[in-house]
């Protein structure tokens, strides 16, 4: 993932101060700015969440409107001086982050023009990911990414997990509306197919449960046999992860120490500096 630092910002003077408040927070304007960020962030997330409450949007729908189309407005000037700051413009509009926030202002000016868009303004919930470059947390995206590269990496033996809990789904649904005899939650095979969907992931939502003993106890098998079930793809995604991390590592010369974090320079228990 494209770090922001990384951005070179435009030769002109007054472009260079205003990319050091926008992209940075080593000055007392950038750290005024993230923060002013934050609260708009916040606030907007507390607007969606509250519209989505009938008895307040009924008694305060112009003042949601009235807000959201202000901090809308500071969120397009803001989208609009990153990219007139930044030399490599088609690095940013095209990155993570830049994606995310021209969709977090998309779907605003979309309901101006198509009444239906309206429904798409939940999209601006999408500022929340927004906090991770305000707390500079972009350190854990990358984090984020390992993760998702070892799910990548074990997808096949997922995808054949994955099947082989399909057709055992189906094997004992089937033998449930056997056994049930059309009782309620039974009465077709795709219902017991649901509930053993249900069951053997341990979800246990309630809404149907076997009435026969033989029904129970089927069910008491499938809900032990869940917990063996789950343990499978945990135990193939940690192993790939650790199989990354061991083809990742760095070892320190010096004492043999292999605890070191990604970015370090230097061993944490002898201090030799590591590659």
């Amino acid at each position: 993932m494209e770090r922001e630092h990384n951005y070179m910002p435009e030769r002109i003077r007054w472009k260079r101060k205003l990319f050091r408040i926008i992209f940075k927070a080593d000055t007392k304007l950038g750290k005024l700015f993230d923060i002013f960020l934050l609260v708009l962030i916040l606030l907007s997330t507390f607007i969606v969440m509250m519209e989505s409450v009938r008895i307040y949007d009924a008694k305060l729908h112009k003042v949601f409107v009235i807000v959201e189309v202000i901090i809308t407005i500071f969120f397009t000037v803001e989208y609009a001086l990153r990219i007139i700051t930044i030399k490599n413009k088609k690095d940013y509009i095209f990155s993570f982050f830049g994606i995310i926030d021209f969709l977090a202002i998309l779907p605003f000016y979309l309901s101006l023009f198509i009444p239906i868009t309206k429904y798409f303004l939940i999209i601006r919930m999408l500022r929340m990911l927004r906090i991770f470059r305000i707390l500079n947390l972009m350190d854990f995206m990358n984090d984020g990414y390992f993760i998702v590269t070892a799910l990548k990496n074990s997808s096949r033996k997922i995808y054949i997990f994955l099947l082989f809990l399909m057709i055992f789904s189906v094997i004992v649904g089937s033998m449930m509306f056997m056994v049930e005899g059309h009782r309620e939650g039974f009465e077709s095979i795709p219902q017991s197919v649901y509930w053993a969907v249900v069951t053997v992931t341990t979800v246990g939502y309630g809404d149907v449960s076997p009435g026969t003993p033989l029904g129970k106890f089927l069910s008491v098998l499938l809900m032990l046999a869940g917990y063996s079930i789950i343990a499978v793809p945990t135990g193939i995604v940690t192993a790939e992860m650790r199989n990354k991390r061991q083809e990742l590592g760095r070892n320190c010369s010096r004492c043999g120490n292999n605890d070191i974090d990604d970015d370090a320079r230097f061993c944490k228990i002898c201090g030799e500096k590591v590659v």
